[in-house]
């Protein structure tokens, strides 16, 4: 009976796996349930991370762009800033007055107004730019693609333009366009002595002539305006931060005289066309200062209308062009011949028709027969022959040396740009026919002004001076000097070397010079012309070289006509221009 006492004890039964406490569903729903908490919490909190990390990585980006920004290109976006409402430019300086002789103005800088655009500002291209064609004139479509050109805060619409025309364009009030004072370089005078002032570019730099020489005296020193704009384009209180106010430039006074240079423009314009050339050029200088009165060369130039000046009007020729001076050097022979006391003006010479030398045969211009000359008729009728024959009898090294005595081989040192410097060959090289033909003017070169820098020591008592154009500075009161040099050392021989030349006048081949009541002295020029290594037939450079001896006066003139067909002369060219400068100057005889 005590066996089956334990079914009543209420125990289970050793090793069996399947009895169950009678509380024991509840607790496995507990269980069940953390582990499904625990699991739920472990995904929220991932998500979380995911978030923040995207925030954390968001806001990395953020402050390193920030730092970017407000660090590492501040200062260039500041300066972009600035550039978008700041202005600067140059301001230009009042170049200097130039005067004639007499105070007359050749060139001067006037009052004018440069208009410019903002095109980031400008609203309406289009219309815009058809506005500024009606009054600017010029073309529609060049403005459009001036006003549409975003890519920059500033270009230029008119510079230097006329005030009137400014204020007309003013006046609309066109949004993004803008004015600056300005000034604008003028020539009275127009093509009168234009080749000798010379012109100025937009920018106000000389470009040719006394306008670049002086360019550095007249140019002045540029200024500079840098602004910031308010939306109006006016400045912004406190917002010039530059501001040199430029430095105008010197007035310079120089020895043309405007009257005497038109009257020699017109003579010399007058005498080529008669003689169906158009070329030519002219000089008349004071022998005593070395003041160039006048100087000029066919085509004539107008400064104030470049778009219409010829090719190779910008200069003037008879100071930048050499040329083979021919009978007008025969005073260069002749005077070597006197001052060396070889002959005198009444010794005679055999002169035969022509001579031979090296194979070359040297002959007159005008075919004559064998015939006995004295010097002086010689010199007055041009011969070649009896040039060459005086002067051989010098030596041709005598005159070589007084060629480099008398300063032909160099330049006059005249301030007047890119002067010619002539040309002669070693007399190491120079064969019997090479003294022949130097004695009457082939075979050498020379510019007109270095002959009438030649023809001034003759005039004035052996002594050359410096060719020149400046005379004064008159804000400063300075007076320009110049060199001078004694070039003939038997000065007595000069007065026989004037006689000569007057003899030209009154006797020989230059007539047509003389003035009565006067005693013009000078000489005639027929040069044949070189060209690949022969001489052109029937056309030759008509030249004529004087001054008026025994007078208040020692101005001394050269006429040159090129490329004319025939025989002729300019010596009736010479004495118009002669004639025009006895009344300005009243030159009376001594």
């Amino acid at each position: 009976m005590s066996g089956r006492g334990s079914s009543y004890g209420g125990g289970r039964r050793k090793g069996s796996g399947s009895a169950r406490p009678s509380g024991g569903s509840s607790s496995s729903s507990n269980a069940y349930a953390n582990v499904a908490s625990v699991v739920a919490s472990s995904g929220l909190d991932a998500r979380i991370l995911v978030v923040l990390a995207l925030f954390l990585l968001l806001a990395v980006a953020f402050f390193c762009r920030l730092f970017y920004l407000q660090v590492i290109v501040a200062d260039e976006y500041v300066r972009m800033a600035e550039e978008s409402r700041t202005i600067q430019f140059e301001t230009t300086p009042r170049r200097g007055t130039i005067y004639d002789r007499n105070g007359n103005v050749l060139a001067i800088s006037v009052d004018a107004t440069t208009i410019y655009a903002n095109p980031v500002e400008v609203t309406d291209p289009v219309g815009e730019a058809a506005q500024l064609a009606s009054i600017l004139g010029g073309e529609v479509e060049d403005y459009q693609a001036i006003l549409s050109n975003t890519s920059t805060t500033f270009v230029y619409i008119k510079r230097q333009a006329e005030v009137e025309l400014a204020d007309q364009v003013k006046a609309m009030k066109l949004p993004g366009v803008y004015f600056i004072a300005d000034t604008r370089r003028e020539y009275p005078n127009g093509s009168i002595g234009g080749q000798v002032i010379g012109y100025c570019n937009v920018d106000g730099v000389g470009i040719t002539g006394l306008e670049l020489q002086y360019n550095s005296v007249l140019k002045g020193t540029p200024g500079t305006y840098m602004a910031e704009r308010g939306e109006d384009g006016l400045p912004i209180p406190g917002g010039v931060r530059v501001d040199e106010p430029a430095i105008d430039g010197t007035d310079i006074m120089v020895s043309l005289d405007i009257k005497m240079q038109d009257a020699m423009e017109q003579a010399l314009l007058k005498g080529c066309e008669q003689m169906g050339t158009g070329g030519g050029s002219s000089v008349l200088m004071d022998a005593s200062t070395g003041e160039i009165y006048a100087t000029c060369s066919l085509p004539y130039m107008n400064p104030a209308n470049m778009a219409e000046s010829e090719i190779g009007s910008d200069q003037v020729k008879a100071i930048t062009q050499q040329f083979e001076p021919d009978s007008i050097f025969k005073t260069v022979s002749i005077l070597s011949v006197l001052e060396n006391e070889v002959m005198a003006p009444e010794d005679k010479l055999f002169c035969p028709a022509e001579i031979e030398a090296d194979g070359y045969v040297v002959s007159d211009a005008h075919e004559r027969d064998d015939a006995t000359f004295t010097l002086r008729e010689i010199f007055d009728q041009s011969s070649n022959v009896g040039v060459s024959l005086a002067t051989e009898k010098m030596g041709f090294d005598a005159l070589y040396e007084n060629i480099l005595q008398y300063n032909l081989n160099e330049r006059t040192g005249v301030d007047y740009p890119g002067e010619g410097s002539g040309y002669m060959q070693d007399f190491g090289t120079w064969a019997r026919i090479t003294g022949y033909n130097v004695s009457f003017g082939q075979g050498i070169s020379v510019t007109p002004l270095q002959i009438v820098r030649l023809y001034g020591a003759i005039a004035n008592d052996g002594v050359e001076v410096t060719p020149h154009f400046l005379v004064s500075k008159p804000q400063t009161g300075e007076l320009i000097r110049y060199e001078s040099e004694l070039v003939v050392d038997n000065v007595e021989a000069l007065d026989t070397m004037k006689s000569m030349l007057r003899s030209v006048v009154t006797d020989g081949t230059g007539t047509k010079a003389d003035i009565e009541g006067y005693d013009v002295v000078g000489k005639t020029s027929t040069a044949e012309i070189a060209e690949g290594g022969v001489y052109k037939k029937g056309i030759y450079n008509l030249c004529f070289t004087g001054f008026i001896d025994n007078s208040t006066s020692n101005l001394v003139c050269f006429v040159g006509a090129n490329e004319v067909y025939g025989m002729a002369s300019v010596a009736h060219i010479f004495r118009d221009i002669m004639t025009f400068a006895i009344d300005q100057y009243n030159i009376s005889p001594e």
